[in-house]
């Protein structure tokens, strides 16, 4: 990781600390977007295009999501839901940040990809059963433990008869340390989506991804 990656990682992370010190789970994200004034080097997660594990995804499956309705929960700066929509899917993104969301409209301005903002712990009601297709990167882990239940439900709720779940998320085992945000998840988290009237159909557990590399779980849930 270069020094300007490390330094935007840690100061996401000092937004947050401060942030959940305060009582408020979600406000440094709208902190972090609003203090990058337009330099996508100062978001840590901001990569210039999809998720490798999402493009390595669409690359054997993609051809099933054209036509399909798809959500794209917490969508930075839109970078997964170009990489839909450019799939064929009909692509809705949202980002509790409208600083985010004001960005993906620069950055994006031929888009068809509808972004909003919302938040994902208490979504639109018009979005419950409305899509095919959700996609979820990165957003439980950097939520606390006690609110990542409630937002796993919210989004399988999202899930039309049939629809389709992707999560991506970085991994660890119950014994390893918690570490620092983006916390890394157990099995039985990502596991979570089940509980919520979806079926698992896949669970990969994959190492050395990103930078620096890596464990991650990549899941696919479905809605019977």
């Amino acid at each position: 990781m270069d020094e300007q990656r490390y330094a935007a990682r840690e100061r996401a992370r000092a937004l947050a600390r401060e942030s959940l010190a305060r009582g408020d789970a979600l406000g440094w994200f709208e902190e972090l977007y609003r203090e990058a004034g337009g330099a996508s080097s100062r978001v840590p997660w901001a990569d210039g295009e999809g998720h490798p594990l999402l493009r390595e995804w669409l690359a054997a499956h993609g051809a099933s999501l054209r036509g399909a309705r798809a959500l794209v929960v917490g969508c930075g700066l839109g970078e997964d839901a170009e990489e839909l929509a450019r799939a064929g899917a009909r692509v809705s993104a949202f980002d509790v940040a409208p600083t985010a969301v004001a960005w993906c409209a620069r950055l994006w301005p031929n888009s068809a990809v509808e972004y909003s903002t919302a938040n994902l712990l208490s979504p639109p009601a018009h979005w419950r059963a409305a899509f095919d297709f959700v996609l979820e990167i990165y957003t439980l882990q950097a939520l606390p433990a006690e609110l990542r239940e409630q937002a796993a439900r919210n989004m399988a709720q999202c899930l039309d008869t049939g629809g389709r779940l992707l999560a991506v998320a970085r991994a660890r085992e119950p014994h390893e340390p918690l570490g620092e945000l983006p916390w890394p998840l157990v099995r039985g988290e990502i596991e979570r989506f089940a509980e919520f009237g979806l079926r698992q159909r896949e669970l990969e557990d994959l190492a050395g991804v990103g930078d620096p590399p890596t464990r991650h779980w990549r899941a696919l849930f479905q809605r019977a």
